[in-house]
């Protein structure tokens, strides 16, 4: 708009796209100063800012959680998560956004000077709240990201620990089972050792009576030999039974004994799945205020409240300045149009608080005119009731014998 005493600078797509996200008025501000153009152009560049960070914050939370589990070294990207988690990103993005441009453009300019009162505060702390539950959901998967390498670091020595112990938790509990195997095949074995040693006793009683080394016997194959040789024969053929009557129960032993191996194996195969479940987004959290300590986390997050706040504070700091009277110009003449008119303070309620007065003149025409014609209606209608009783009258005067006669 071009005046002799001043030219409203022209503002460009960026510019109207960042009062856009302000919730302020382009088509007042392209006519303000430029003071109140870049007012609003930073306060639209704050929420778009957040709604930035937001994107990112809730992509990478979404991702920390779906992503494949196991190595907290392993830094290979999963492309369907990848995807998934930008999508969502963008989402959680445009969501964080709209809400931050509501609460800018919800939150007045209180009384027009730098100082915030009481009363804005407080009537700003439903708003407040917002922001302070947005700044830290957005700061928190921002620490984790920050922080990443030294979280990795720790996650890693974190799974390892678990591994450690959940392989000893894990043969601890098979330790019975193989010591019962073990116990039963190693009764069998001692009974069979017992035998072979027997046997080699046998052997050696008849190799030394061959040899003549038995005193006060007659050496050779004599009948002495003999017995003894028969009776190496017995003990060979009693082992020979005693292994086909606990070979089943050997093989069954041994099989039972090799299916638990593989199963304990199976077991020990999940410790990478098991100490995977320590890479989650709660787990990585903690570590994160392990890792950066109190007052770096606490830093970190009055950061991200300071941007999510800025935006209010800085709206109730706000000196008035011509776009904010042009703005209430144009609404008091859209309210005049419209026929709408406010007594401000007009009245107290019950509690002594002023009130104002509203007054919808259209509304209120409306309504006369309407009840204007309900009460022309009710005339004529009594007017012709009261003309029908003076027509049936006359009618009943002339010839009341036949109304006699219905009746």
């Amino acid at each position: 708009m071009k005046r002799d005493y001043y030219e409203s600078p022209k503002a460009n797509k960026i510019m109207k796209w960042l009062w856009k996200a302000s919730g302020s008025d382009s088509y007042i501000l392209e006519r303000s100063t430029y003071n109140d153009q870049v007012k609003y152009a930073c306060l639209g560049g704050i929420v778009v800012a957040t709604g930035f960070m937001a994107a990112l914050a809730g992509g990478y939370a979404i991702y920390t959680i779906f992503e494949p589990k196991g190595s907290a070294l392993q830094n290979d990207i999963h492309i369907p998560t990848a995807i998934f988690s930008s999508l969502f990103g963008i989402i959680w993005g445009l969501i964080i956004f709209n809400i931050d441009r509501f609460i800018v453009a919800a939150t007045g300019k209180g009384d027009g000077t730098e100082k915030i009162t009481w009363q804005e505060f407080t009537g700003s702390i439903p708003r407040i709240i917002m922001g302070l539950v947005i700044a830290i959901t957005i700061s928190k998967p921002m620490e984790i990201r920050m922080f990443k390498s030294e979280i990795d670091a720790e996650l890693h020595q974190a799974q390892l620990e678990k591994r450690k112990d959940y392989e000893v938790a894990t043969k601890a509990n098979y330790d019975s089972r193989f010591e019962k195997i073990e116990s039963e095949l190693q009764k069998i074995e001692d009974r069979r050792l017992d035998l072979i040693g027997r046997i080699k006793n046998a052997e050696q009683e008849y190799t030394n009576q061959l040899n003549g080394k038995v005193p006060g016997t007659v050496p050779g194959n004599g009948p002495l030999s003999k017995a003894l040789k028969n009776q190496v024969d017995k003990l060979e053929a009693e082992l020979d039974e005693f292994d086909n009557a606990n070979r089943a129960e050997i093989d069954r032993l041994t099989s039972e004994k090799l299916s638990l191996q593989n199963e304990l194996a199976e077991e020990l195969d999940k410790n990478e799945e098991v100490a995977g479940g320590l890479d989650g987004l709660l787990e990585r959290i903690i570590l994160a205020h392990e890792v950066a300590g109190f007052w770096i986390t606490l830093f970190i997050t009055l950061l991200f409240v300071v941007i999510e706040l800025t935006p209010i504070f800085f709206k109730m700091m706000l000196i008035k300045s011509p776009y904010d009277y042009m703005s209430d110009n144009i609404n008091e003449l859209l309210k005049a149009d419209n026929g709408i008119q406010i007594k401000y303070n007009y009245y107290k309620d019950k509690q002594g608080q002023e009130k104002n007065l509203i007054i919808n003149h259209e509304a209120n025409q409306k309504i006369e005119e309407k009840m204007s014609l309900i009460k022309a209606q009710t005339e004529l209608s009594d007017y012709i009731i009261e003309k029908w009783k003076e027509r049936e009258k006359e009618n009943i005067d002339k010839n009341i014998d036949k109304y006699i006669d219905e009746v």
